[in-house]
């Protein structure tokens, strides 16, 4: 069975135009806004490229007979390119959001699809096991949940919280499991367990936005918009997980904002002449850290974190290893 022309103009129709695209900014959908307002906040959702959900369904290798998980319906696209190859009977999705899954199942359903459709935090219990699990929100680490759902033999596929990783990984004996970060780059937003993230994110980018620096200095390289550096980003991602970014050009200027729940944070601003002063605050500094990684691709030419073997252990903890390079990201 395939996907029509016509119901490919409405999908994509639809995830542009309707409430599947960014449904609530700081609290208040975005259907809901008052005309003129501008939404500050974190939007809580986004329309998947066709092209990277194909890359995940290929990569999670389905084929007949299988039960399938979609994790993020959003508008239900992906849901019923997945229920056009299985059959709705073997597809369940679910999303946090009931404002996105409502809508989602109707449309479904007027395309002839019938999955099963929940509204669910997708990090807490899960009843049913699948042989695929195919995320589009991202995760760090993997949820026991997941793991525990999976079948022997399972495969999930899903993109880890804070870095533009996509991992595959096979459901091993003891429970985890075991597979590799691929070369394809995936960034999508995290899992949440409310209708909103939580408002802290934006304070602390707002505060990193005047505050006077502990320590200020001139910076090495020019400023960079960290999470359009898909290597820099995963990099920085994996080695110093939880950081926030911000980042804007104004009148011949560059800035960039980094901030971590630990109070650490920092500001880079590139004048016109390109210099660039670089303020930072807390426990750590975070563009220190930043400056070590790009110190480190212009050494060796490459960053370690693509392609390297992924083991996940029946906690959901993540370990990666590319020769001897290696890192962990557990709760």
């Amino acid at each position: 069975m395939r996907i029509g022309a016509a119901d490919r103009d409405s999908w994509r129709d639809t995830a542009y135009t309707d409430r599947s695209f960014v449904t609530r900014v700081s609290g208040v959908h975005a259907d809901d806004a008052d005309p003129g307002n501008r939404a500050i906040g974190a939007p809580t959702s986004s329309a998947t490229l066709p092209s990277l959900l194909v890359s995940m369904f290929q990569h999670a290798r389905i084929i007949d007979g299988m039960h399938v998980l979609d994790v993020g319906t959003g508008s239900g696209y992906g849901t019923a390119v997945l229920a056009a190859r299985l059959g709705g009977d073997r597809v369940t999705s679910i999303d946090v959001d009931p404002y996105l899954v409502a809508p989602a199942e109707e449309r479904l359903d007027r395309a002839g699809y019938r999955p099963i459709v929940r509204t669910l935090d997708a990090t807490g219990p899960l009843d049913g096991e699948w042989d695929r699990i195919i995320a589009t929100v991202s995760v760090r680490p993997i949820p026991t949940s997941w793991l525990a759902a999976l079948r022997p033999g399972g495969r999930l596929v899903t993109s880890i919280a804070g870095a533009g990783l996509l991992l595959t990984a096979d459901r091993t004996p003891d429970g985890g499991a075991e597979g590799r970060i691929e070369w394809d780059r995936a960034g999508f937003m995290t899992t949440r367990t409310g209708l909103d993230y939580p408002p802290e994110l934006v304070d602390r980018i707002e505060v990193a936005r005047t505050a006077e620096g502990e320590h200020v200095a001139a910076g090495r390289f020019p400023v960079v918009n960290v999470m359009e550096a898909w290597d820099l980003w995963s990099m920085l991602g994996v080695t110093a997980p939880g950081i926030d970014h911000d980042y804007r050009e104004g009148c011949d200027t560059r800035t960039a904002i980094m901030a971590h729940p630990d109070g650490s944070w920092t500001r880079a601003v590139e004048a016109p002449d390109g210099q660039v002063t670089v303020h930072q605050g807390g426990p750590r500094r975070l563009w220190d850290l930043l400056d070590a990684i790009r110190t480190r691709w212009l050494r060796e030419g490459h960053l370690p974190v693509n392609g390297a073997h992924a083991m996940v252990a029946p906690d959901g903890a993540i370990t990666r290893r590319r020769g001897r390079w290696s890192t962990t990201i557990a709760d």
